[in-house]
């Protein structure tokens, strides 16, 4: 199944901030039962907009007959980044050094229930991917997902995982993931 991939910039966030924070509500919520402060739709919303306001971040929303199906965003490590920060055990300098070209991050993978499991997530990935610049993506995922099969998905796609880190102090611990940009 392919669907039609569109691609936003941070200066269109308005444009399509409640078509995200609506998925994120029926895929966190109501389909994982992902629920509590760190979940909440407000604080969502907050992390979004944060994210938005980094140079660099992009977003990906992918459509079937006009209607939204999932979606994916993020954006580059710049060189102050927090990123690396709340790793459970420190990665040498050489993984951690950002310039704010080097490293992307994906902050969000959405798709709702009626497209799972028909590579819409995949789509999703590589179109937003297609467009960086950056040699490596990283992003967070919590290792119990689907016991184990969100992370197990991940390393299909050419992820490996580095460590765990807790970015707030109410959020799982997360496996760090990283991969090339491109893959040969």
């Amino acid at each position: 199944m392919t669907v039609n991939v569109r691609h936003y910039g941070a200066a269109d966030l308005d444009e399509i901030r409640e078509t995200i924070l609506d998925l994120h509500v029926e895929v966190r919520h109501r389909d994982f039962g992902l629920t509590g402060p760190f979940y909440d739709r407000d604080r969502f919303n907050e992390r979004l907009s944060a994210y938005a306001a980094r140079p660099g971040w992009s977003a990906a929303l992918g459509y079937e007959d006009g209607q939204p199906v999932g979606f994916c965003f993020g954006t580059a490590l710049a060189p102050d980044t927090k990123w690396w920060d709340s790793m459970k055990e420190p990665l040498p300098a050489e993984t951690t050094h950002e310039d704010g070209h080097r490293t992307v991050s994906l902050n969000e993978i959405v798709v709702r229930k009626s497209w799972r499991g028909r590579s819409v997530a995949w789509q999703l990935h590589e179109a937003w991917l297609h467009g960086r610049t950056e040699e490596r993506v990283t992003l967070l995922v919590n290792p119990a997902a689907g016991n184990g099969a969100v992370q197990a998905r991940y390393e299909a796609w050419g992820y490996r995982s580095i460590g765990l880190q807790q970015p707030f102090p109410d959020s799982p611990v997360f496996a760090v993931m990283l991969r090339p940009t491109k893959l040969d």
